[in-house]
């Protein structure tokens, strides 16, 4: 294998960036990253704020991977994708997921839930329902819910024997550690997905069969496309590939792996796009319900403006973020 670049090779092409959301998603008003160019194209470099530097030199990894090294070869040209709704009200839910039916096409969604308010998560989660009843049938749609680990084993049973109601695809990591997932999981009737169990592993995960029907896996936090397909192949349960509120040229990373798959059995959740007020490009947002497999370069007007929106203070951060990453990596 070629060598890779040099930190000063990536420092001369990178470009900090900020993205404001639609809506605050997990605490965030603002996304924020890195794009760097190399000779296959451009890649993102974007490790949330509170990740370590172990954390982030696997995001710089999948940076390179996109720029430097290219992706592997896709055996399909599309994908279904679900959209995602933030933890917002109840009305606010019913709009965005009738708009992720007229607009995007999407029959799968995705909700965040985990607040200390069952009772608001119970009707975030019934309008999204009766919105996929309406517009599409009775029993028809999906809902897949992600409490990002928020709940213990108690909090987990009282909140899933409510919300198994409105019919749910599964649940997203509903508790932080394995031992809470398989006790709570014995406990209710609802199918289970490990997300950061797997992502916050030290090397492979192979064995999570115990604690889950799904593993939901993300290129940027395992390396790339490349590892991705690798830690699919070592799991004993199928896959959704997900992204990390990527920008739209980051998104390609996580279109590369889920093409690449050789089997793709459930929705994949990369309907981010629409959470973005603007982005790099023009958005990559679902139509009938998918996402075209292909590169996406960033628009040079859209990446100025988005450029000119990280303060120099932030700049600074993120290019010193990439040479301890890249120390890390080694």
């Amino acid at each position: 294998m070629a060598a890779g670049p040099s930190l000063d090779d990536l420092l001369a092409t990178a470009v900090p960036f900020a993205l404001p959301l639609r809506h605050p998603f997990r605490g965030l008003r603002v996304r924020e990253g890195v794009l760097l160019e190399g000779p296959e194209g451009w890649g993102e470099f974007a490790p949330f704020d509170d990740y370590p530097d172990t954390a982030a030199a696997r995001w710089l990894a999948s940076a390179i991977e996109a720029a430097f090294r290219g992706w592997p070869e896709p055996c399909r040209s599309d994908i279904e994708v679900n959209a995602i709704i933030p933890a917002v009200g109840a009305d606010d839910a019913a709009r965005l997921t009738r708009e992720a039916i007229a607009d995007l096409g999407c029959r799968t969604i995705k909700v965040k839930v985990g607040s200390r308010d069952l009772s608001a998560d119970e009707q975030r989660v019934g309008a999204i329902r009766d919105v996929l009843t309406a517009e599409l049938g009775p029993g028809q749609g999906f809902i897949r819910v992600d409490a990002n680990g928020a709940w213990d084993v108690r909090r987990g049973e009282q909140a899933l024997r409510s919300l198994a109601g409105f019919g749910l695809e599964y649940v997203e990591q509903p508790c932080a550690t394995r031992e809470e997932m398989r006790e709570l999981r014995r406990l209710v009737d609802v199918r289970f997905a490990a997300d950061e169990l797997i992502r916050q592993a030290d090397g492979h995960v192979t064995r999570i069969s115990e604690i889950a029907d799904v593993a939901v896996l993300k290129p940027a936090p395992l390396g790339g496309a490349a590892p991705l397909l690798q830690q699919a192949e070592a799991l004993d349960v199928p896959v959704v590939v997900s992204g990390s509120l990527d920008s739209s040229v980051g998104l390609g990373t996580a279109l590369a792996a889920a093409g690449a798959l050789p089997d793709l059995p459930f929705a994949s959740g990369l309907g981010t796009g629409a959470l973005f007020a603007c982005d790099l490009a023009g958005p990559v947002v679902p139509r009938n319900g998918r996402i075209r497999v292909e590169r996406i370069a960033p628009d040079p007007q859209a990446l100025q403006v988005a450029a000119a929106l990280v303060s120099e203070e932030r700049r600074a951060f993120w290019l010193q973020r990439v040479a301890d990453a890249w120390a890390v990596k080694g």
